[in-house]
């Protein structure tokens, strides 16, 4: 028998002070490129396969980057009915979007060939992130394919600890860091970004992100050695139809007429309008020309159409980046027209209304308890969430008419982005225990509208009566290219995202940073130009919070009425079951007579909600009743709960009774417990004794006497004593013997 056995070759480097070990040869080898890499216990396989034909009428690069979160790699069952991975994670969504924003800028331009990367978790010790591992791993599986790329890329993550920037921070480092910044970069440049963080600085920022460049050059030029080592030829690939002959023609029979029209109309539709007349006048014109032309003469009305519009935006970027002049008359740092608005829809809990241009977004705030936080069954450790933020984009924002499927990647990665830019700023738990859910509707757009979601949301999230720390307001930052000049771009539309280079988003307060997220289309950008793009961001921002102030300027004080109502209580997590009571009977029955709802945690948290105060502040005081201990010398009103011939039991805390002996009902001789005392009256009695099985005893006669606690213990010592030894009384009636009880007299 032959034993086939593979041939693996093992590459290493270090980044952060931790080992890189990359390996090819063992997995998947019928894939156009495979590799895993590992740091610490965590493992990827990537693999990165191009198909060699293309699909009929292709006029787009079809990129897919999927990552596969397995749950074997951390040695866990789904918890699906069928307990086998099903649709993927948002986590899992949002990786595979850093993954493909990240390697997309470097394939050959107008490529239309099939690309599919698939990465894989084998293997997660849930203390080093995946998501930076994943682009290492793409970019190596790329690099040693048959796929003509632009390479290679590096991915590290840069934390804040106690001031001090940190390279690839683990998950446990990460719990005290104001910093979670993801880059990555190329030899020369940085190609994306993604960023959470606690009111950083602008400098700081800065600094953080040449660090990240600096840091992964050992892992780029680790792979430029794989790739000489065990690289494959690059295929030949397919570009999408273009005609630079015709492109040529239309550029000197049309330029100055489309470059008349980029410097009359400033307004949206009617540059669109008279754009929309010349493409038809050229779509005619060649329409004519093809009908008297030979075959192999003809031309493609689609290429003619297209070159139109490719020579429009030629024009607009070569006035912005020479006259600083953009496409609606604005200049590069002014922002378009703002509005704010909250408290606009009834019932809701919070609602704010932002608007930019024609972007705009509503936000609706919805107030939950614990059990409405959402259940994480992924790769970390998190196994709840409290804070939600969705994103919706419905076709009427963009004037169009397509069916509504659901919400795609790019939906839940907005999301995202808005959910970690507002994070920083939502109160502890303790401090406000509801679990909180934002929907931005986006009503309008024509430009960032993830940003205008960040605005909405705290807009929203302020009328609701959400004590947020500070207000954070976004904006979108662009960028123009065109050899050695460039134009930073304040508040860019939707025209500006298409034809520029840089979709560049940033979130803050007017302290600092709370998220990033940068897109280019070039191969990167230097320090300066995210320098320049950060200070024209704040300036930026610091109008917008201005604009929202003056629609909310301070969280209200109270929650709508709409909302509902909660309270923390703190008990000794021991005392749990009292409240939980026998198969969960007791807290049902708090639940259902009160109308609320009871969430316990393990450390002895409790969550009370209801529509209403008083019903909350009811169970409040039912359950400090029944975890609170009866107090000697305390004085309690409480209700009989049982009648004997010996004495009265009276439950003077919920769940929690004692037994009043004959001796000691009156401050006189009771002759006849039954006669005179009856169910559910209410008496008020002290306790005298407490055993240490937790047995109470009750004196009616230490209240109508006025006794101290000590006096009180005095009187009764011959009936509490009888009572212990007989179960909380003297069930054959006889009482104290020595006049406390039915022998003797009036005390």
């Amino acid at each position: 028998m032959v034993v086939q056995t593979p041939e693996v070759k093992t590459f290493t480097a270090t980044m952060g002070g931790e080992e890189v070990i990359i390996e090819t040869g063992r997995l998947a080898q019928q894939a156009g490129g495979s590799v895993t890499v590992r740091i610490g216990d965590t493992m990827l396989l990537a693999t990165a396969t191009m198909s060699k034909s293309v699909r009929d009428g292709m006029d787009f690069f079809p990129l897919s980057v999927d990552y596969e979160e397995k749950l074997y790699a951390v040695g866990r069952i789904p918890g699906s009915f069928m307990r086998r991975e099903g649709r993927p994670s948002d986590r899992a969504i949002l990786i595979s979007r850093v993954i493909d924003r990240t390697l997309r800028p470097l394939f050959p331009k107008n490529m239309i060939n099939d690309v599919q990367l698939i990465l894989t978790s084998l293997s997660s010790d849930q203390e080093h992130q995946v998501d930076m591992i994943g682009i290492i791993a793409a970019s190596t599986a790329i690099m040693i394919s048959d796929i003509p790329w632009n390479g290679p890329v590096a991915g590290v993550r840069i934390g804040l600890i106690d001031d001090e920037l940190i390279v690839n921070p683990s998950v446990t480092q990460m719990e005290s860091s104001r910093l979670d910044l993801r880059v990555s970069a190329t030899e020369d440049a940085i190609n994306m970004v993604e960023c959470g963080a606690d009111e950083v600085d602008e400098e700081t920022m800065v600094r953080a992100l040449s660090l990240a460049q600096q840091s992964v050059q050992p892992i780029i030029q680790l792979q430029k050695e794989i790739r000489a080592a065990v690289g494959k030829e690059k295929s030949d690939y397919t570009t999408k139809a273009h005609d630079d002959a015709l492109e040529a023609e239309i550029r000197e029979a049309y330029s100055a007429r489309i470059g008349e029209i980029v410097r009359n109309h400033t307004d949206r539709a009617e540059r669109k309008t008279a754009m929309k007349e010349i493409e038809e006048e050229v779509v005619a014109a060649y329409e004519e020309r093809n009908a008297s032309s030979s075959e192999e003469e003809q031309v493609s009305l689609k290429l003619a159409a297209k070159a139109v519009d490719d020579v429009m935006a030629e024009q607009i970027r070569s006035r912005t980046v020479n006259e600083g002049i953009r496409a609606d008359g604005r200049d590069t740092r002014t922002i378009r027209p703002l509005s704010a608005a909250v408290d606009l829809i009834p019932r809701v809990h919070g609602s704010g209304l932002f608007q930019r241009g024609e972007t705009q977004v509503l936000t609706i705030a919805t107030l939950g308890t614990p059990r409405d936080s959402q259940l994480i069954d992924d790769l970390t450790n998190d196994d709840k969430k409290r804070y939600l933020h969705h994103y919706n984009f419905p076709p009427f924002s963009t004037g169009e008419a397509r069916p509504l499927r659901g919400p795609k990647r790019r939906e839940i990665g907005h999301g995202s982005l808005a959910e970690n830019a507002l994070l920083p700023m939502i109160p502890e738990q303790k401090d406000f225990p509801y679990t909180l859910r934002l929907v931005s509707e986006v009503m309008s757009s024509n430009g960032s509208t993830s940003m205008a979601s960040v605005c909405g949301s705290t807009l929203s999230l302020m009328d609701a009566g959400v004590p947020i720390k500070r207000p954070v307001g976004g904006i979108a930052m662009g960028l123009i290219k065109e050899g050695d000049k460039v134009a930073v771009l304040t508040d860019i539309q939707g025209l500006e995202d298409h034809i520029g280079d840089m979709d560049f988003k940033v979130a803050g307060t007017e302290v600092g940073i709370t998220a990033l997220q940068m897109d280019i289309k070039i191969a990167g950008v230097t320090e300066d130009i995210m320098r320049q793009a950060l200070s024209q961001a704040r300036d930026a921002r610091m109008q917008i919070l201005e604009v929202m102030s003056g629609a909310i300027s301070e969280t209200r004080e109270d929650l709508k009425e709409s909302a509902p109502r909660m309270i923390t209580i703190k008990i000794d997590p021991e005392k749990i079951g009292a409240i939980i009571g026998p198969g969960g009977k007791t807290v049902r029955a708090l639940q259902d007579s009160l109308n609320v709802t009871v969430d316990i945690q393990e450390d002895g948290t409790v969550f009370v909600a209801g529509e209403d105060g008083p019903s909350v502040y009811a169970a409040r005081d039912r359950i400090n009743g029944m975890v609170e201990e009866a107090k000697l010398g305390q004085v309690y009103t409480g209700k009989i709960t049982r009648v004997e011939d010996y004495g009265v039991f009276v439950e003077i805390l919920p769940g929690k009774e004692g037994l009043v002996h004959v001796s000691q009902l009156a401050d006189y001789r009771v002759e006849s417990v039954r006669d005179e005392f009856k169910l559910n009256d209410e008496i008020m009695v002290m306790v005298t004794d407490v055993d240490p099985g937790g047995k109470i005893r009750l004196s009616r006669q230490a209240v109508l006497e006025g006794w101290t606690i000590e006096e009180a213990r005095e009187k009764d010592s011959g009936g509490r004593r009888g009572g212990n030894r007989r179960g909380g009384g003297d069930r054959r009636g006889g009482g104290d013997r020595r006049g406390g009880g039915n022998r003797g007299g009036r005390n």
